[in-house]
């Protein structure tokens, strides 16, 4: 039995391996077909209240008795009809307050919350979408309006988590309430922009904190002197270059590097000074990491509660738009993360099927 598992999986080996060999040459050649064309992308937007009125209609309409779903379904149309009423009624408000140069906020207007959602690496990479969704929403959102991020991310680079805080705080300018949400983790960079928000909130075991900078530099300067392999640096300017990888540190440039790290911690502590001054720096700016309950002791939260419980709240009295920048793919990463799939699901088959044979 085992000599059976044994040429099977030799045959699925020798399958994969073709397999591979057409996809790259297909990827080959559409990503030299494709080269110098840029992909477009759309901004995809979905009306949450809906979603949730669909999934709603669904349920009712499989556990409710068919009499008493038309009588639900009778006085949702009902109330439809008055929200749209209202609606127009304040659209025409609005319209005359833009009109005449003045803002007047009117009570009865349905607010409206975008939702937006960014999830961090270490670039961070969707710096770049959400500065686009930003741009777009700014382009209708008024005083009246709320956006709503929800943010995961451990941090990464300081320059992209700037930038990324940086568009958040173009909300804040507008006077626009801005709320973030944190299920998972906010912490370093991911903090950075959360403490930006008027207000934020996060799931009980969300991930908070982590308000310190870190660096970290290999050397390979006593392997490269050991086997007689000089490397020169030639700077010009002192602190060009303080660390290095392959030449030899000295303690200047350590003390330079640590300064230069210190310059950017004080930066980050008073960003959150700046937006939430009730916080303790000298308490939480120590590096560690809270979880959501311990973060709201410590103020560094407002409020315990996941994003799907405050979106689900927010749908009984406003309009809340989901606002996703998209790109499309060009044809060869498609393929290409398609083919990584297939082959990660054959290794793990070709692993079962070696561990049974141990056992048979």
């Amino acid at each position: 039995m085992g000599e059976f598992f044994f040429s099977y999986g030799l045959f699925l080996a020798k399958l994969l391996t073709v397999f591979l060999l057409l996809v790259a040459l297909l990827v080959l050649a559409t990503a030299f077909g494709g080269r110098g064309r840029r992909s477009k992308g759309t901004l995809n937007v979905t009306h949450i209240n809906e979603q949730l009125d669909q999934s709603r209609e669904m349920l009712q309409s499989m556990v409710l008795d068919p009499a008493d779903f038309k009588q639900s379904a009778k006085l949702k149309k009902k109330q439809d009809k008055q929200e749209a009423k209202a609606k127009k009624a304040s659209a025409k408000i609005a319209a005359k307050n833009r009109g005449d140069g003045t803002t007047i906020v009117d009570e009865k207007k349905r607010r409206r919350i975008f939702l937006l959602d960014f999830k961090g690496d270490i670039k961070p990479s969707q710096v770049d979408y959400l500065r686009k969704e930003v741009t777009a929403v700014l382009s209708i959102a008024d005083v009246y309006d709320e956006v709503a991020i929800k943010i995961e991310s451990g941090g990464g680079t300081v320059h992209g988590y700037g930038l990324a805080a940086a568009q958040l705080q173009r909300i804040r300018d507008k006077n626009i309430s801005l709320v973030v949400s944190v299920d998972k983790v906010a912490a370093s960079g991911g903090y950075l922009m959360a403490c930006v928000a008027n207000k934020i909130l996060a799931a009980p075991f969300a991930i908070i904190g982590s308000i310190g900078v870190m660096a970290q530099i290999p050397n390979i300067h006593r392997l490269l002197k050991k086997h007689d392999i000089d490397v020169e640096l030639l700077t010009a300017g002192e602190y060009k270059r303080t660390l290095t990888v392959l030449g030899e540190n000295t303690d200047k440039g350590r003390e330079k590097f640590l300064e230069d790290i210190q310059v950017i911690h004080d930066q980050f502590k008073n960003t959150i000074s700046r937006f939430r001054p009730q916080t303790d720096m000298v308490q939480v700016a120590t590096g560690e990491v809270w979880s959501g309950e311990e973060a709201i002791r410590l103020q560094l939260v407002d409020e315990i509660i996941t994003s799907d419980e405050y979106i689900v709240k927010s749908c009984e009295s406003a309009d809340v738009y989901s606002v996703k920048y998209e790109e499309k793919k060009p044809l060869h990463e498609k393929f290409g993360a398609a083919a990584a799939l297939t082959a990660d699901r054959v290794v793990d088959v070709l692993l079962q099927k070696a561990d049974r044979s141990r056992f048979l």
